[in-house]
């Protein structure tokens, strides 16, 4: 039987002190440099979302934001800001004026930075005209939402690259207050966290997780120089692509038809991680 003491010592609460900084964990994933972010902006999306997934790692496009603008590519790190759904007490906790972390985030803003900006539904307004001049003037890399813009016209006479769910008259406040700057958001279902490669072109909008940047681009790479070799060869000897495509980063064959035609152009297992055996990630 076990003693009353034992059942006092065991119904005893535990008491906390003080707080674990890992309860919330890091918001930002590591650091890209400009070289290697110019590296990822070279590479179309495609390439970008085939690298990822090679890695094993989950779905990064963010498919609801679309161009405003036909000639609209951006490529830069992650500033985040994340909205919550409107309610009087967050109106009033909310700081006020340019102490909001809708300007906070804004003011974190420059040439090399993508504004990324999680909305509580796909029609309601992030901004337009007057708030993003000033983005404008900080000669920002880009705009990302998962919501809707305002005043189209003025946004695409300001310049900066911007991707939306689509464009609203709506105004934002009555459904949404911006909440936190800078902390892991989900935009479309995609984590992103602040200094993340955000690159943007026709297709869509692609998050590059900065921890494994440097590998996507490798991948990612290799896969473009590959298919601009494929490409040549239809053009130049017609017929399906099956015979060469598609094909698996780091699991081409060296005695397969694309192996072999890799090989007449230096490309082998010695110089590029796409083949068999070859992987390094």
């Amino acid at each position: 039987m076990l003693s009353s003491t034992f059942l006092r010592r065991a119904a005893a609460p535990v008491v906390r002190t003080g707080r674990s900084s890992f309860a919330t964990g890091p918001a930002s994933g590591g650091s890209i440099s400009d070289d290697l972010l110019s590296k990822l902006g070279s590479l179309s999306t495609q390439a970008l979302v085939d690298g990822l997934w090679v890695m094993g790692w989950p779905p990064s496009q963010i498919d609801g934001a679309r161009p405003l603008h036909p000639s609209h590519r951006c490529a830069g790190r992650a500033v985040t800001l994340n909205f919550v759904p409107a309610r009087p007490d967050i109106a009033a906790d909310k700081p006020p004026g340019p102490e909001s972390p809708e300007y906070e985030a804004f003011e974190r803003c420059g040439p090399n930075d993508v504004l990324v900006m999680s909305s509580v539904g796909p029609w309601e307004s992030v901004g337009g005209d007057i708030k993003f001049l000033r983005l404008r003037q900080l000669k920002i890399g880009g705009l990302v939402t998962d919501g809707s813009v305002r005043d189209t016209d003025e946004i695409i006479n300001y310049g900066f690259p911007c991707f939306s769910y689509s464009t609203t008259a709506r105004q934002g406040p009555a459904a949404m207050q911006p909440w936190e700057c800078n902390g892991v958001i989900s935009v479309s279902g995609v984590t992103v966290r602040p200094g993340d490669a955000i690159v943007g072109d026709q297709d869509g909008v692609v998050v590059v997780p900065a921890r494994v940047a440097e590998s996507v681009y490798n991948i990612a790479h290799g896969r473009e120089v590959i298919e601009g070799i494929v490409k040549e060869e239809l053009i130049k000897n017609p017929g399906p692509p099956g015979r060469f495509y598609p094909f698996m980063s780091g699991k081409i064959k060296v005695d397969s038809p694309l192996g072999k035609l890799l090989a007449t152009r230096g490309i082998t297992p010695e110089n590029s991680n796409q083949f068999e055996g070859s992987a390094d990630w």
